[in-house]
């Protein structure tokens, strides 16, 4: 089981009050509502290996060459040696070095990889798993590693931190007419991402995406049929395409996720008990986790 940690402990944020606080006053409704999640995954689910998956940089600088509107409407400020600053709720901020102490006390690995996302770790895992893989995440964007053959689906919380919706191959045939993880990438680009900065192709919306697939199986097939006179493509639909030929050069790069980025050594084993108990403790009475730490405490060892 590969966690997406940021786009989960977001949603933490978003779905448990604020009201929820350290002794000090502090926030830790992201700290929590995280932990109360995995617990929760960890008993339905069982996995044997479990990783929290970090990004150590959210806007990968060979991505934003390659399209610099890569979202740049999140940067509050640029940076030329490392990460850009993210636009992140004020309150949520602090809240991310306790996320990391209590994983690491509790034993749960948690993996990044200077200059790539979480997606490009998971992507990258995936890669090398030898069975079946949940990728546990709030984004659409890792629906692209979805592969029935393989064993590897997405588990998406739909709701908050609510019970996850299960995406394979049949949902997304179901959700968005296309036949794989693939598939559902090329979509992606060729609708575009406003919320990732993505332009997409100017006036191909999800269906006509869609469609596109369909006839012609992936991007590179319908960039063959724009080349292709008696292709059966509108001519509407090959003005639009022709015009983002300099687009979709680059965007299968920037949108799919890193298969290859070296990592560090670590164990992925789920930890039947803390790693650091006594650090845990002190963390615990610290940030006030109680309920949520012991839920998953007990998660881990039933």
């Amino acid at each position: 089981m590969l966690l997406d940690a940021a786009s989960l402990y977001y949603r933490a944020y978003f779905g448990v009050p604020e009201s929820v606080r350290a002794p000090d006053g502090t926030p830790v409704n992201a700290v929590r509502g995280l932990l109360d999640f995995i617990a929760r995954l960890v008993r339905d689910h069982r996995p044997g290996d479990l990783v929290a998956c970090m990004d150590n940089d959210w806007r990968p600088h060979w991505r934003v060459e390659l399209i610099p509107s890569y979202k740049a409407h999140r940067v509050v400020e640029e940076s030329s040696e490392g990460p850009d600053t993210e636009e992140t709720p004020d309150t949520l901020s602090p809240q991310v070095p306790v996320i990391e102490e209590v994983l690491d006390a509790v034993g749960i690995a948690r993996v990044g990889a200077d200059g790539y996302e979480a997606d490009d770790v998971i992507g990258t895992l995936v890669r090398r798993a030898g069975g079946p893989v949940d990728v546990v995440t709030g984004d659409r964007d890792l629906f692209q590693l979805v592969d029935d053959a393989r064993g590897v689906r997405v588990l998406y919380p739909v709701k908050g931190m609510g019970d996850p919706a299960v995406v394979d191959e049949a949902a997304l045939w179901e959700k968005y007419g296309v036949v794989s993880g693939s598939a559902y990438a090329d979509l992606a680009l060729l609708r575009g991402d406003p919320s990732d900065g993505l332009p997409g192709v100017a006036g191909v919306g999800e269906k006509t995406a869609a469609r596109l697939l369909q006839s012609y199986g992936d991007l590179e097939g319908i960039l063959a049929a724009v080349g292709d006179p008696a292709s059966g493509l509108t001519p509407a639909q090959r003005r639009k395409l022709e015009a983002a030929r300099e687009y979709l050069a680059v965007a299968p790069k920037v949108v799919r996720v890193a298969g290859d980025v070296a990592l560090p050594e670590f164990d992925p084993a789920l930890p039947a008990e803390p790693l650091h108990a006594q650090e845990l403790e002190e963390l615990a009475e610290r940030w006030g986790l109680g309920g949520s730490l012991r839920r998953l405490l007990d998660a881990l060892a039933g």
